[in-house]
């Protein structure tokens, strides 16, 4: 496994992460045991680094990982947790200095956490990040011991510029893989300039660059690619990466002769995503251990080939482009 240092926090972390939405809800049902051998088998592939959030599964993945601590105290683990989506409406007015303690101070109960490592505002609306006294909040909690680091996890690439102007915000977390590249430009410049870390989401635009989707794929009613194609309950580039299914599974078969013997699907596309030296670490979700043993496999590749890296560029500019390079 490949380590690598997340901004200015000083963490040492895993190239490939673990992103614990899966474990949480709305991927389908997922039982303990499941999940708790997906979260052993990350310690197990070297894997340090675990994302989670106070809504999945209403604080189900984070106690999850709580009991990993538990299980597993010699291990040494960075965990990411968010808050914000408790929100009801979710809506910027409601982002309060006060409601976001009571947040935080959840899951430093859910994660059995006095401090917690890493803070991430939850996808806020736009108007959020013109609210410089929440982030002076986010300081003060840092200065209280409630929050080591904190960070932001954004929609948009304006949203990820606009954030990393807070001296604050340690890390960024953002939407970027084959069939999403603007970050890529420059964002990620500005985020090297900055030392701020960044933390990759959806990096197999919701399974589509896992190889095993076909268009007769069928998702569980409580599963978001279902429930969410076209942004029914939240931004809709969170599921396929906002592409349409079925131009992503297009793209998909374009991709597939570039994949190297010996390397998954999956693999390669973390392996693109790892190529871009801006990235600190990129969090697959895995329902199972099978799926994390495949994932944290990528973390001991190299980078592509630059023709490799022209081929996928252009995929993207044929396919996925026109959907999503503007919107996100």
């Amino acid at each position: 496994m490949d380590y690598r240092t997340l901004g200015r926090t000083g963490y040492e972390v895993s190239s490939v992460g673990f992103g614990a939405w899966a474990i949480g809800g709305t991927w389908g049902e997922v039982s303990e045991s499941d999940a708790m051998a997906a979260l052993n088998k990350a310690v197990d592939s070297g894997i340090t680094f675990f994302d989670t959030a106070d809504v999945y599964g209403d604080g189900r993945s984070e106690r999850f990982i709580a009991q990993l601590r538990r299980d597993r105290p010699e291990t040494s683990i960075v965990v990411a947790t968010k808050a914000g989506r408790r929100l009801d409406p979710h809506t910027s007015d409601l982002y309060t200095p006060e409601a976001i303690e009571v947040f935080i101070d959840r899951s430093r109960e859910n994660l059995e956490m006095e401090t917690l490592d890493l803070l991430q505002l939850h996808c806020p609306p736009p108007d959020v990040y013109y609210r410089p006294e929440l982030f002076e909040a986010l300081d003060d909690m840092v200065a209280r011991g409630k929050v080591r680091y904190y960070g932001v996890s954004v929609e948009k690439v304006e949203e990820a510029l606009k954030a990393i102007e807070y001296p604050g915000v340690d890390t960024i977390q953002i939407i970027f893989n084959m069939l999403r590249h603007r970050p890529s430009e420059l964002f990620f410049r500005e985020a090297v300039a900055r030392s701020v870390g960044v933390i990759v989401r959806v990096p197999l635009a919701s399974g589509v660059l896992t190889g095993k989707m076909t268009p007769s794929t069928e998702f569980a009613d409580d599963d978001h690619r279902t429930f969410n194609r076209s942004g029914e309950a939240f931004d809709v580039g969170e599921t396929f990466s906002g592409v349409p299914y079925e131009v992503a599974l297009e793209a998909m078969d374009q991709i597939r002769p570039l994949i190297p013997q010996g390397v998954t699907p999956a693999q390669f596309a973390l392996q693109w995503i790892l190529s871009h030296g801006a990235v600190s670490t990129v969090i697959p979700g895995g329902k199972n251990a099978s799926q994390v043993s495949d994932n944290a496999a990528a973390g001991d590749l190299g980078p592509l080939t630059t023709d490799e890296m022209a081929q996928v560029a252009e995929i993207y500019d044929t396919y996925a482009r026109p959907y999503v390079h503007q919107r996100w």
